[in-house]
Formats: C-alpha cells, structure tokens, sequence
C-alpha cells in the first residue's frame, strides 16, 4: 500500500518528478504516481485528496508548473502534509510557480522545495524525513543514506 501520492498535473511534467520517484524507490517507499490537472480536472483532484488518508497515503507531492495551483488545491482538501515541487516548465523558469507554492494562506500550509530536479529530490527526502516518525524501517533507510552521504 502506497504511504506516498506523487501528483503532477500533466505527462509533461513527468521527466521533472523521476528523481523524486527515483529516490522514494531507493528508500523503500511505496509510492503511486497520478496525474491531475487543477485547472483541466478539478473534481478529480478533489476526490484523488479526500481519498487519499483512507487509501493509506501519509505524504502528498505534488510537482507543478506556472501557476503551480495543483499543491494548494491538493492542500485545500486534506490534512496531509504536502509539498510541493516547482517545475521549472515556464518562461519565468519555476520561479512563477515557487512563489506560487511558497505563498500560500496561513492554514493551509504546503511545505516548498527548491525549483526542478534538487527540489524533486529533496521532496522524497523530505517525505521520507516525515514518514521516518512513525517508520521504523524507512528512518534507517534515511539515515543510511545520511551517512553515506557524510563519507563523501
């Protein structure tokens, strides 16, 4: 049973999520990957996050570009945590949707990583940092990489 939800709002943001993927995949996290569209199918998005804690989803990440309103919306719906990825699939280059994903509403937070392919990573281990609470297996997995990391 999948503990992550990895959302982007279309196919063409694919490429920017394979790191996050990538490294849930290397921590031992069960993960599904949707694509739903804030703009193009709202309703979706809608059910995909009220169902999502019943469905055993703990985490939500969301990639999204421009406008980036898929992180907030997906946020506007559950309880979860949620963070958010800035794709940098705009003129502006992500920061459009940085700013986006950063500046929500107070109570209706979405954590934001770094725009493109350090942000993509980085949202699997923050994932992975949260999930380690209650986890057990995945807070060694974590920290393992931690330490290798420390080595050089």
């Amino acid at each position: 049973m999948p503990l992550v939800g990895v959302v982007i709002g279309s196919r063409s943001d694919e490429p920017f999520i394979q790191d996050t993927l990538k490294v849930l995949g290397e921590m031992g996290i069960e993960h599904e990957l949707s694509v739903l569209s804030a703009h193009r199918t709202p309703e979706r998005v809608r059910e995909y996050a009220l169902g999502a804690r019943e469905r055993g989803i703990e985490v939500l990440i969301a990639a999204a570009g421009g406008s980036a309103a898929l992180p907030g919306v997906l946020a506007s719906w559950t309880t979860l945590p949620v963070i958010g990825v800035p794709v940098p699939s705009s003129e502006l280059k992500g920061v459009d949707a940085l700013y986006a994903i950063a500046q929500m509403p107070p109570g209706v937070p979405v954590a934001c990583v770094a725009v493109g392919a350090w942000g993509a990573r980085n949202a699997a281990y923050l994932a992975a940092q949260i999930l380690a609470l209650k986890y057990d297996k995945i807070r060694r997995a974590y920290e393992e990489h931690r330490h290798r990391q420390s080595q050089g």
